[in-house]
Order: C-alpha cells, then sequence, then structure tokens
C-alpha cells in the first residue's frame, strides 16, 4: 500500500531528476568573426608606373596607419616639412597650420641611430640602389650593386621602391632615404633593416606632394639602437 511518505519520497526523487536533466552543459556559440576594414582604393595595383605596383593586402595594415588627413600635431611647423617619428610609426607632411597628411612609416636602424634636421635635396622615381661602402663592409654579398658597380636596377625587389626621397645635411648626402618597398605587416614597426620606408603608394604620393628644399625632422626615439642596416 502507498504511504503518504512514500508518495512524498516519490515526488522529491522524479523533481531532482527533473533538474539534473535540465542543468545539462550548454554548448556556447562562438561570436562572429569582426569584419576586416576595406582598404581605400588608392591601396590598390597600381598600373600606370613603369613597374607593377601590387594592391595592399586587405586585412594586414591597421586602419590609424592608412594615409590620412588628420589635425596638425605640429602647427608651429612651416608648410611642407616632413616630422617622422619613429615611436610612433608615423610620418606628417605640414599642410597648413590646421591640416596634415600623415602616413604610416616603417623605421628601421637609420631611424634609430640618427635624429635630427635634414633638407630635402631631391627625389626619384624608381631609383637605383646604390649600397654604401660601410654597407658592403657588413655583408659582402651587397658588392655587385656598390657605387662603383652603378648600384641595383629599379624595379621589384629593389629595396628602395617606387620613389626615394634623398636627405643632406649641410650639402652632405646623410645616407638616409624616404622610400616606398615597406612590406604591409613591417608598417608602423621598427624593423631590423629600412631607412623609413613607406608603402608604394604612400611614397609616390609623399614625392608628389612634398617640395624641394623642404625641412625634415626625424624625432629621436628610445627604442633600442641595436639595429643593423641602412636600407
Amino acid at each position: 500500500m502507498l504511504t503518504r511518505r512514500l508518495f512524498v519520497a516519490a515526488g522529491a526523487a522524479a523533481s531532482l531528476s527533473a533538474c539534473s536533466r535540465s542543468a545539462a552543459p550548454v554548448t556556447a556559440i562562438p561570436e562572429p568573426a569582426k569584419p576586416i576594414p576595406q582598404l581605400p582604393p588608392f591601396y590598390g595595383a597600381v598600373t600606370d608606373e613603369p613597374y607593377l605596383v601590387p594592391a595592399v593586402p586587405e586585412g594586414v595594415v591597421p586602419p590609424h596607419l592608412w594615409r590620412q588627413e588628420v589635425e596638425n600635431p605640429f602647427p608651429d611647423e612651416a608648410k611642407g616639412t616632413i616630422i617622422v617619428d619613429p615611436e610612433t610609426g608615423f610620418l606628417h607632411l605640414v599642410q597648413s597650420r590646421v591640416t596634415a597628411m600623415r602616413y604610416g612609416a616603417g623605421t628601421g636602424a637609420a631611424a634609430y641611430a640618427w635624429s635630427g634636421v635634414a633638407r630635402l635635396q631631391f627625389g626619384r622615381e624608381w631609383p637605383r640602389w646604390k649600397v654604401p661602402d660601410e654597407m658592403i663592409a657588413r655583408r659582402p654579398e651587397l658588392a655587385p650593386f656598390s657605387v662603383a658597380h652603378g648600384g641595383m636596377n629599379p624595379g621589384p625587389g629593389n629595396p628602395l621602391g617606387a620613389r626615394a626621397l634623398y636627405l643632406f645635411q649641410n650639402g652632405q648626402d646623410t645616407l638616409y632615404r624616404i622610400h616606398g618597398a615597406c612590406e604591409p605587416e613591417y608598417l608602423g614597426k621598427p624593423v631590423s633593416s629600412g631607412c623609413i620606408r613607406l608603402l608604394d603608394q604612400d611614397a609616390i604620393d609623399l614625392h608628389r606632394r612634398a617640395s624641394h628644399g623642404a625641412i625634415v625632422r626625424v624625432l629621436p626615439s628610445s627604442q633600442p639602437k641595436g639595429l643593423t642596416g641602412l636600407y
């Protein structure tokens, strides 16, 4: 005979069983991947140059390093002045007291070994790379591209890329350059080689905007100076 005590016990057991079934682990639904910001059209392939400039790959260069007009952080500098900040990975071209064009820049050994004021002596489209003797002393395999041998032909594979701006002090070549051929994954970062490197699309743009004789300021950096190489 089913007593009241047994009936209550059976009901409690059924309730516990129901709770156990409802407490089964639930598989978490993963969050959808964030969309990759689409690059501006000016980072597409450049096909009207003597050599093809490939498009910048999507999803590699963060938006803050894209070429863009910004509020001028150097309002006391003259129009046309170029300021390179290795610490932030930015190059600014002053347009007015209010605005500047900002570029992402890869800054290597040259930018960390030297800071100061230079003059933009001249620029070159698809320049030859003439390796300085001091660099050949460290890397003898570059001897075929020395000044005496006429340097490396322009085009794909040339470390200076599509454009180069040559920096002088007191009429003397500093051997430091602002140039193209920055690999997108290294933009805005301190790299083991390179002077001041831009994406080729940005180097072409800066070459078009920059003025002969412009002041170029390379700000000091706290980064280690153990990097090697000039290009």
